[in-house]
């Protein structure tokens, strides 16, 4: 097995090439189509979104996998898409300035309207205004300065105007699309300006949706997006609430769409695995319920354990709650609208390069072989289980500063199947973590009450957190590999709220990092840039 590392005993390189080509179940029953506006006098829709059956993938985009140069420091990952046009133009790779900014300037232009008056800010100051304004009036006008909008004849909106771009492809009408992304994820906006503008299936882009979660009595809807071309090789999922079941706070999030959001990520992992080990799946498009989830499962588990192999062989979950940038443009936290929960399965082997030639195959990165390395170290060292131990010491605890007339448990709730804790070492100021009580290592270990058990902890820490105060919150999940070796590796989620000193997301805090150029461009640029430094000192 190689070390985590991108650097070889023989002074080369090593890193991975992912060349995704996959197959992607359809599990959605309805079609949600509707409008999303007009297109140069046309009508637009968004039947793109609504594929009639299962999706095939070919030749999605290639990713590069390297290895930090230390393996605690984590993985890179580069996306050729974004990569590729800035190896022909590696100038490019710089951040704009700052804008001249001038409150006076504009204010000599004001004449008694208040929609010349929204017009003439300077955009920092609308970018603020957007991300920080409770009044939907102002949001409303901010709205028409950032895009075209179709109105009904009573005046309301029913769409956005598009225009056709490269091969004929639609995009929405976007004159500031900086504005654009930061008051739609505003909650004051209202709603159906966020319904035209990014909730309406379609409104974000041509990614199919796959998936479908509704609640009996129909308060609870939510949608699985398919990313091809993602930043995480092989294509992720997102499940986000539905243009009808609008959620941008905690407190509105009902305890129907925790489970909804989390169904279906139990769903597609197992309905993958089961595909990848030849067993029999649902044909139609329809949800699986909770039994026929449940035994699923378990069918996967006894073939599994038979010998056969997966391909893919780990979970990536993550969540990020929450959005807010500054008014110099710089990204705060998360990236997309409503409350959402992202996933994918990690390949277990893949193709390792150095210098171009291809070598022995190698184990991808996911955040949770840390710690299986750091458990196989600590039993070498004691011989003893760490979650054993760990689960011992936090049942334990004693407070540090001695006194005994304060309370000293780190225990925030526990049931017959999870804990939810303080740990004794927080990474962020108010972190934190959930684990089973049990050695479950993963969701295909988890049986039904173990999945729910941790779905209601997890929406009573996200409650916990922002009725605290927090309005960012990053939560991540470290798991153990479907085969990796009885090791006692229990399933860990961190649940990190970003303090105002202190942002951050989930791939981050995974220790994945992506990036859109090649090293090398970047130090074309930097080079560069010396250069014209020097030029800039000789000229003084």
């Amino acid at each position: 097995m190689f070390l985590h590392t991108c650097v070889t005993p023989q002074g080369k390189f090593r890193y991975v090439v992912h060349d995704p080509d996959f197959i992607v179940k359809n599990l959605r029953e309805k079609d949600n189509l509707t409008s999303l506006g007009e297109c140069e006098g046309d009508l637009c829709d968004n039947s793109r979104n609504f594929p009639p059956a299962d999706i095939v993938v070919k030749q999605a985009d290639r990713i590069y996998e390297i290895a930090n140069a230390f393996s605690f420091k984590g993985t890179t990952f580069i996306n050729t898409a974004w990569a590729d046009p800035l190896a022909e133009t590696p100038l490019k790779i710089r951040l704009p300035a700052p804008e001249e900014v001038s409150l006076t300037t504009a204010a000599a232009n004001w004449r008694t309207e208040l929609s010349a008056v929204f017009a003439s800010l300077p955009n920092s100051l609308l970018l603020a205004l957007a991300q920080t304004s409770t009044d939907p009036a102002d949001l409303v006008r901010l709205a028409h300065l950032c895009c075209e909008f179709v109105f009904d004849k009573n005046g309301h909106p029913r769409g956005l105007r598009y225009k056709k771009g490269k091969g004929g492809r639609q995009r929405a009408s976007i004159s500031n699309f900086e504005l654009f992304e930061i008051l739609v994820n505003n909650a004051f906006l209202p709603d159906e300006y966020k319904e035209v503008m990014v909730l309406r299936p379609g409104a974000q882009g041509s990614s199919e949706i796959v998936g479908e979660w509704s609640a009996e009595n129909g308060k609870s809807h939510i949608f699985e997006y398919l990313r091809r071309n993602s930043y995480i090789p092989w294509g992720h999922y997102a499940a986000n609430m539905a243009d009808d079941a609008v959620r941008y706070r905690i407190s509105d999030l009902l305890d129907a769409d925790m489970s909804g959001l989390r169904h279906l990520y139990y769903q597609r992992t197992y309905v993958r695995l089961a595909a990848e080990l030849g067993l029999e799946v649902p044909a139609e498009r329809k949800m699986l319920g909770a039994e026929l989830l449940e035994k699923l499962r378990l069918e996967v588990i006894r073939v599994f354990e038979q010998g056969r192999g997966l391909a893919f062989n780990s979970t990536l979950w993550g969540w990020n709650f929450g959005f807010d940038c500054a008014p110099t443009g710089y990204r705060l936290h998360a990236s997309h609208q409503q409350i959402h929960q992202q996933f994918a399965l990690l390949p277990a082997a893949v193709s390792t390069f150095i210098n171009g030639e291809q070598v022995a195959d190698s184990e991808s990165y996911g955040c949770g072989d840390l710690i299986r390395s750091f458990l196989r170290e600590y039993f070498a060292r004691t011989g003893q289980q760490f979650f054993s131990d760990y689960l011992a010491a936090i049942r334990a605890n004693e407070r540090m500063d001695g006194r005994a007339d304060r309370e000293k448990s780190l225990i925030v709730f526990e049931d017959e199947n999870i804990m939810l804790f303080v740990p004794k070492a927080q990474t962020s100021q108010w972190e934190l973590q959930l684990m089973p009580l049990e050695p479950v290592g993963n969701i295909l270990e988890a049986d039904r009450e173990t999945r729910n058990s941790l779905d209601n902890a997890m929406l009573t820490a996200l409650r916990i957190l922002t009725g605290l105060g927090a309005r960012m919150v990053t939560s991540i999940e470290y798991a153990k590999r479907f085969d990796c070796e009885n090791n006692g590796q229990r399933l860990l989620y961190a649940f990190l709220p970003r303090m105002p000193e202190s942002p951050g997301a989930f791939s981050e805090q995974q220790l994945r990092w992506i990036n859109g150029h090649y090293p090398e461009d970047f130090a074309v640029a930097c080079r560069n840039q010396m250069t014209d430094d020097r030029r800039e000192d000789s000229a003084q």
